[in-house]
């Protein structure tokens, strides 16, 4: 992770600015702010010019260059932000710091009218996520190739008490989905369970939260078989996690946040077809997505009880791997009847769902790259909400469209449950080709305590199979936004 990248406030005239790359953001059909009339001048008239001549329109990712000026930024660009929206502005601030990055500028401000506090956290936030770059596992290029990370961003914007807070959380976020993405990135045998805790541990230890830590001995204590059932493959330690944040008042009934950790999925012995399956190392990105927005909750500081838990280990074929037709006790008591190992997840956080009764929640929203499924109904585009609270389900909604991680409800109707029960065992853990995202959420309801519960299916939203433009192909930091969007509505933040 990029962990040097720094943006900060500056209100002085955009003309004079000394940075190698000024990007001005402006939404569709745009005219010159008055926040822009001296660096028009500055340029000649060359933005009025490109505005008037319809050169330039505003549109979403548009970007003009302008020619070079002596004084003040030595390159100038326009880019597109469309319509407006918290999402819009995040994604303009990503593009611009990721244009500064294939130029090897190193730094670069951004301008336009006088942004509002909600706009300079956006841009924070999107500038974070275009500054990302992953390079641990690169050889650096030749020294006549190489170009400079960017290192640090200017937001032109007045500088008061809102706007330096609204930065601070845009940093958080930022910070956070960074985080998230840098784990996704991180090659599944790098990226074991063991490096997974000490991520969490280190969230922990710096933001003053208390950590929880189980190996295999401790989910056999806990006599979680059905996650032990996907760790029986592997020689590696299974972990699960729990980080406790105690922002809110003694007592109160903290919100917990639920992770799929699956380092690397190969599906076990109902083993996943070659192609492709070097993807699964993302199947760890419900983990990720809980560490991610622990970090930017104890950033913000924000006042609630919150608790991360994630199970981590990986799904791999072997002589001590499950089969299909094991039957196994989860935590709860349920037996479970494996048709497919490769529903692995959901027997994860099955046992998981069970532990968190403990903490006695406000609310629980597990997040898991869990079904094909999903991908199949909604695409890439929208991540997959089901639940049977109705209100805990529009206030996720909720949070995911405010924070750009747009979700759709799926339905979860009793009918559902039925696919899911099995001869020999009280349910079985897959319901056949049909309806695959929600039979699998009908099967982790069997497993929900005495709380609300919503269900995140991020298996098309959590990383890109292409690059979008705004941020490169991988993972995309979904559901921190979602998470912590979440949180700060709960807590009035």
């Amino acid at each position: 992770m990029n962990n040097t990248f720094s943006v900060t406030l500056s209100g002085s005239d955009v003309a004079s600015l000394q940075t190698p790359l000024l990007v001005v953001l402006l939404p569709s059909d745009p005219t010159i702010p008055a926040t822009l009339a001296e660096l028009d001048k500055h340029v000649g008239g060359a933005i009025s010019a490109a505005i008037n001549q319809r050169d330039f329109r505003g549109s979403r990712d548009e970007i003009l260059f302008l020619s070079g000026v002596e004084g003040g930024p030595r390159r100038v660009a326009l880019l597109g932000v469309g319509a407006t929206s918290a999402h819009s502005w995040r994604r303009a601030g990503a593009l611009a710091a990721r244009t500064a990055l294939k130029l090897g500028t190193g730094s670069l401000a951004v301008a336009g009218a006088d942004f509002s506090p909600a706009q300079v956290e956006s841009l924070a936030a999107g500038l974070h996520a275009g500054a990302w770059q992953y390079l641990d596992t690169k050889s650096p290029p030749p020294e006549a190739e190489r170009k400079a990370p960017v290192a640090s961003a200017i937001i032109a914007a007045p500088v008061s008490p809102d706007s330096k807070t609204a930065l601070a959380n845009g940093i958080a976020l930022g910070t956070g989905v960074s985080l998230a993405r840098t784990l996704g990135m991180t090659p599944g045998n790098i990226c074991t369970p063991d490096l997974l805790a000490a991520t969490a541990r280190d969230v922990a230890s710096r933001h003053g939260m208390k950590y929880t830590e189980l190996d295999r001995a401790g989910l056999v204590a806990e006599k979680m078989g059905s996650f032990l059932a996907v760790a029986q493959g592997t020689p590696q330690e299974p972990r699960l996690v729990a980080i406790e944040y105690s922002g809110g008042k003694a007592g109160e009934p903290p919100v917990v946040l639920v992770g799929k950790g699956l380092c690397f999925d190969s599906g076990g012995i109902s083993i996943k077809p070659a192609a492709s399956m070097e993807w699964m190392k993302y199947d760890m990105s419900g983990a990720g997505g809980v560490i991610g927005a622990m970090e930017a909750v104890g950033q913000m500081k924000l006042p609630i009880n919150v608790v991360g838990v994630f199970g981590a280990t990986t799904n791999m074929p072997s002589g001590t791997a499950m089969n299909p037709g094991d039957v196994v006790r989860s935590q709860n008591g349920k037996y479970i009847e494996i048709i497919n190992t490769d529903a692995e997840g959901r027997l994860v956080l099955a046992d998981l769902l069970s532990y968190v009764r403990r903490f006695k929640p406000a609310a629980v929203i597990d997040a898991a790259t869990l079904t094909g499924a999903c991908v199949v109904a909604l695409g890439h585009t929208a991540t997959g909400v089901l639940g049977v609270d109705q209100k805990l389900v529009d206030e996720v909604l909720a949070a995911g469209n405010a924070s750009g991680e747009r979700g759709w409800q799926l339905p979860l109707w009793d009918d559902y449950s039925e696919l899911m029960q099995s001869d020999v065992a009280d349910v079985k853990n897959a319901g056949g080709r049909w309806a695959g995202a929600i039979t699998a959420a009908a099967f982790l309801k069997e497993f929900v305590g005495d709380y609300p519960w919503v269900h995140l299916d991020v298996a098309g939203t959590a990383y890109s199979e292409t690059d979008l433009g705004f941020i490169p192909k991988g993972p995309t930091g979904v559901p921190v936004g979602t998470f912590v969007q979440f949180l700060r509505t709960r807590c009035g933040n």
